[in-house]
């Protein structure tokens, strides 16, 4: 899989907006050539939330284990909730036995290697071993994010 492909695929499902920094838009360097993705039918950029999954080619300060300045590597990070996090790592978010595997281990899905203690799961260049699991994985971060989006929407302060 190609970022491309995965920012298509994530483009396609319902109510995304993807973020895809670039120089001139006021975003800050490091994040040009990344993509953010949110769940945001009304396509206005959300303020009080964090993004469900991001699709990142570089490394970043303190965000090196996965040796993203390697040619061609990328990682896929996504927020698919607790179930899945711990059906992929054998662990609980935040137990130091979920980082046990290489950050930089291409095709694999491990906990992410900063936010894997918040319950983020990522993929280095996601190829036959998890090119499905990382669409499945993708779709469930989208299907939370919805369910948050949708619970605040209803939500009317008293």
């Amino acid at each position: 899989m190609t970022p491309e492909e995965i920012i298509d695929f994530v483009d396609g499902l319902d109510g995304v907006l993807t973020l895809r920094p670039a120089p001139g838009d006021g975003t800050p360097e490091i994040s040009w050539g990344d993509a953010f993705f949110y769940y945001a039918p009304d396509g206005v950029t959300p303020t009080r939330t964090q993004p469900f999954a991001t699709v990142v080619t570089k490394d970043c300060p303190g965000d090196a284990a996965s040796r993203l300045d390697r040619p061609g590597a990328f990682r896929v990070n996504v927020a698919a909730g607790r179930a899945a996090f711990e059906r992929w790592t054998g662990h609980a978010p935040g137990d130091p036995a979920a980082a046990a595997v290489d950050p930089g281990e291409a095709d694999t899905v491990i906990a992410h290697p900063v936010y894997g203690a918040a319950g983020w799961l990522a993929v280095v260049n996601p190829g036959p071993r998890t090119g499905t699991a990382t669409r499945d994985l993708l779709g469930e971060a989208h299907r939370l994010a919805r369910s948050r989006y949708e619970r605040r929407a209803g939500y009317e302060p008293r």
